[in-house]
């Protein structure tokens, strides 16, 4: 039975409710008071930057992190008093998949593939290439594309591939191999000492996929897209997780299962003795 939690979340649209479906009124609130037990250690697991991640908590009243994995993970940062600390040894580590190539070196690899559109500079870093793509495009062939780009350049990447659901365009995110949302939880599980059975993540979308079909207990909030529950439970599956994943549910649930109330519904699913803390179940 789990008695403390390492609670990793998504941000935009798995707790911050700018999708297109409604949000409880006050999952939130409860979405708080859980984050304010003793027992919990939050982690906001997000593509966005550092800066992004201060205007997202003060626009929506969201809970302060103890820690947040930023830029699709590629940087971890430790919540301390009036400031964040950059977790160094996680660049350190990351860096030794782009062998010794630079962000520039990569961009001008991928020149070739027209349908590529850079995102804007405040989206990139030194281990994040990040570009727009049209959602009529041909995603399948152009990844594969850019995946043996990358490795005649020798570069061992991530592709990870999402949408922009407000703006409905394709993202692309390249990054090292073991840079992704799932591989910086990983890490904070070990540096922090947790087990298994104390992590639990919440997403929504194309690049939680890794975290959501992984060992890593997991739950896809009720609002996210019908193709990526279908991915995730077919992943899921195929890897021998399923077990580990939960969708919420809109229906049966006293908050629904939008946003931040589907975070609470995988809680009380997951870690029931701490949802019994709350009335959650």
């Amino acid at each position: 039975m789990t008695h403390r939690l390492l609670l990793c979340t998504d941000l935009d649209r798995t707790i911050i409710p700018n999708g297109r479906q409604p949000e409880h009124p006050d999952a939130r609130e409860r979405f708080r008071q859980l984050c304010g037990l003793p027992a919990v250690k939050l982690v906001y697991v997000t593509g966005r930057h550092l800066q992004l991640v201060e205007q997202a908590i003060a626009d929506y009243n969201l809970p302060e992190p103890d820690y947040a994995i930023t830029d699709v993970g590629t940087r971890i940062y430790l919540r301390a008093p009036g400031e964040w600390i950059e977790m160094l040894p996680w660049q350190k580590q990351i860096a030794t998949d782009w062998r010794g190539k630079t962000h520039g070196q990569l961009q001008q690899a991928l020149n070739r593939f027209p349908q590529l559109t850079l995102q804007e500079q405040s989206k990139q870093n030194d281990f994040k290439l990040s570009y727009y793509l049209p959602l009529g495009a041909d995603r399948e062939k152009l990844l594969k594309e850019v995946e043996n780009q990358l490795t005649q350049l020798g570069v061992d990447a991530s592709l990870i591939w999402s949408i922009d659901e407000p703006e409905q365009i394709g993202l692309l995110d390249v990054l090292p191999r073991n840079a992704t949302k799932l591989h910086g939880i990983e890490f904070l599980q070990q540096y922090l000492g947790y087990g298994q059975h104390e992590v639990l993540f919440a997403g929504d979308s194309g690049n939680d996929l890794p975290v959501l079909v992984s060992s890593i207990r997991s739950v896809l909030v009720a609002n996210a897209d019908p193709e990526i529950k279908q991915q995730a439970l077919q992943l899921a599956k195929q890897n021998g997780y399923a077990e580990s994943l939960y969708l919420a549910r809109q229906k049966n649930f006293p908050l629904g299962g939008n946003y931040s109330a589907g975070v609470l519904q995988g809680v009380a699913f997951f870690a029931p003795k701490i949802g019994d803390k709350l009335k959650l179940s």
